[in-house]
């Protein structure tokens, strides 16, 4: 009970993290800046991946239900059908697809940590096996999850530039320049940050 009320806690302070990101915007354009990759990306990487997509749905329905939590202190369905609508879409088939890919890596990771212990167990030196590996454990990871936080930008960009050409008169062409040019060196940059503030996170809380 504790736990699952734990894991509660978590999604509900990564909604109103999420939401919080949002309201913060700078205007240029059709597409704010805003710093919901940050937020979600930092999501995708400290919580588990039910927690992260539970997390996702749950601020997308807040939303649609017309609570404030979109860009600009938006709410309503009408945002999600809106041009800029798919960015949000994106968001949950991104954030399922990234959580996807940390869990088959955890995975592998947790089965090899394992095998390592039986060996160690046996033969080996235990310092042997963390102080050579602990680096490349980490570099590994890290790369992971940089890779987690490009594949869900890459799906909203890719959701987001679908719904706006059908929705706003502009061609293929118009709309990358528009809707995704500008922001592909500044989200990386999030996700770089947000990758390295989450794993100071799940140091700190255990995770």
């Amino acid at each position: 009970m504790q736990s699952r009320a734990k894991s509660v806690a978590f999604i509900a302070l990564s909604i109103a993290i999420m939401a919080v990101s949002a309201w913060i915007t700078v205007s240029l354009g059709p597409i704010p800046f805003t710093l919901q990759m940050f937020a979600i990306t930092f999501a995708i990487v400290v919580l588990r991946p039910s927690e992260a997509v539970c997390a996702i749905a749950g601020y997308l329905v807040l939303g649609a239900m017309g609570v404030p939590v979109f860009s600009g202190m938006r709410g309503g369905i009408g945002v999600l059908l809106g041009p800029t609508g798919g960015f949000l879409w994106g968001y949950f088939f991104g954030v399922t697809a990234a959580v996807a890919l940390l869990y088959v890596y955890r995975k592998r990771v947790g089965q090899v940590a394992l095998t390592q212990k039986q060996v160690a167990a046996t033969s080996l030196a235990k310092d042997d096996l963390t102080t050579a590996q602990k680096v490349t454990t980490f570099f590994k990871a890290f790369g992971v999850e940089l890779a987690a936080g490009i594949l869900f930008t890459a799906i909203s960009y890719v959701c987001g530039w679908a719904q706006y050409q059908v929705v706003a008169p502009a061609t293929p062409e118009q709309t990358f320049l528009v809707c995704i040019a500008p922001f592909i060196a500044v989200d990386l940059c999030k996700i770089v940050v947000a990758v390295l503030v989450a794993n100071a996170v799940k140091k700190a809380v255990g995770r």
